[in-house]
């Protein structure tokens, strides 16, 4: 149960970028005419994007799921979030999937490395400092 509300909690936390991440892209894009249709999905689902991908991250909190599997799970939870999304409201086209599927997991997995590299050289100062 306490994992439900942690979900739920950053899920909520994180719906709010969305939109608003929504909004500055409009913003940027060249002057268009953008239905009340589209907008409106747009906002909708970018929330639930947002809310899915801020809530999934409870995932790593789980004891008994071994790290390495969370973060597949992860990763294919995000993905699908993502091309999902993309693909509702025509920021992709099916075309594009192969495209977008190299782009993201090699993002995903650069972030992962870039992680991984910090914690391990913090550990490797803690273990410094440790032994004198």
């Amino acid at each position: 149960m306490k994992h439900i509300k942690d979900f739920m909690m950053r899920g909520l936390m994180a719906s709010v970028g969305g939109p608003v991440i929504l909004a500055l892209v409009y913003r940027s894009l060249p002057a268009q005419t953008l239905r009340v249709q589209e907008v409106c999905l747009g906002i909708l689902t970018s929330a639930l994007m947002a809310f899915i991908a801020g809530g999934i991250s409870v995932l790593y909190d789980l004891e008994k799921l071994p790290l390495l599997a969370a973060t597949f799970l992860h990763a294919a939870v995000l993905f699908a979030d993502y091309i999902l999304i993309y693909l509702l409201n025509g920021w992709i086209k099916p075309a594009q999937i192969l495209l977008f599927t190299g782009i993201f997991f090699g993002g995903y997995f650069a972030v992962w490395l870039l992680v991984w590299q910090i914690i391990r050289m913090r550990v490797k100062r803690i273990n410094r400092r440790m032994q004198g």
